[in-house]
């Protein structure tokens, strides 16, 4: 078994990173939240004061980070410094892809093994070990990181070299975003029309209507019990979240030249549902901003 640092615990990388462990690896842990790492070491982890103390030593770091300036900065001031030669990354955070290939490229370039393997599944795919990676990276190093990636998610894809991973993660994502909100809506104008909603979900849920945000993730309590829309609408996956992988999604698709307006639109409505207060709320809680309800509660 190997030896990982894991860099960035939050919401997803703290049940990653106890998964990590149940599969026998040793797990040295940091995060700037005390309360992620403390967490992490009661799942079995040990913790590390730095990120440097953390890679020191060890087989493979995975990373979870919030952006691509964080990503660029701590590969470039903290893990390249001190990782041994030959030592595997798995970068699993959500990032644009130009930096997941400037890290990726200079990785390679000291001689060290790299991925870029974002995530899908949400918070509880990653308790369950259920989440579905992205990966991109030669075929050499997807070999190498797979086996650590199966031990967190059910599926892993090899998606092309190097920011192939990132790419699919904000298509997906932006695909996500849209079928939510078209699924909102026809369920909100279902009700208006005297449809009951358990019966809409039954019809639309074998019929041509049917996504995973209807089947799997559905926005209106009652019909799929493990949804958030039977919690309160919490997460799950953050507004915060969906909205940061639309900005992607759309700075991808101008720098691409790709026509994306209903990609433009999602993160419009995003962007307002963010504003009004839905930031910390499940991103299926826009439900509520469509039918008028949010914030009357």
């Amino acid at each position: 078994m190997a030896t990982i640092a894991f860099i960035g615990l939050g919401n997803m990388g703290s049940g990653m990173a106890a998964n990590l462990v149940k599969a026998g690896h040793d797990v040295k842990a940091f995060d700037l939240s005390d309360a992620a790492v403390a967490q992490a070491v009661e799942q079995g982890a040990s913790a590390a004061g730095s990120a440097t103390d953390a890679v020191a030593g060890a087989d493979a770091v995975v990373t979870m980070l919030p952006a691509g300036k964080h990503v660029r900065a701590v590969y470039e001031g903290q893990v390249f410094p001190v990782a041994a030669p030959g030592t595997l990354f798995l970068d699993c955070s959500t990032i644009d892809v130009d930096s997941a290939r400037h890290v990726g490229g200079a990785a390679v370039d000291k001689g060290f093994k790299f991925v870029d393997a974002p995530v899908s599944g949400g918070v509880a795919a990653a308790t369950g070990g259920t989440l579905t990676f992205m990966v991109g990276g030669s075929a050499d190093d997807f070999a190498a990181a797979e086996p650590f990636l199966q031990a967190m998610g059910k599926a892993v894809i090899h998606a092309g070299d190097t920011g192939a991973g990132q790419a699919a993660k904000i298509c997906n994502n932006m695909l996500l975003a849209i079928t939510m909100i078209g699924t909102c809506e026809a369920f909100a104008l279902a009700d208006k029309l005297g449809l009951d909603q358990q019966k809409f979900f039954d019809i639309s849920s074998k019929a041509s209507g049917q996504s995973w945000s209807m089947t799997s993730y559905c926005p209106v309590p009652g019909p799929v019990q493990t949804t958030p829309a039977n919690n309160d609408y919490q997460p799950g996956f953050a507004t915060a979240m969906m909205l940061k992988d639309l900005k992607l999604a759309q700075d991808a698709a101008q720098s691409a030249g790709a026509s994306t307006p209903l990609g433009a639109q999602a993160e419009a409505l995003y962007a307002m549902f963010d504003n009004l207060g839905g930031r910390d709320k499940d991103f299926s809680g826009i439900y509520e901003l469509l039918i008028g309800s949010w914030g009357k509660n």
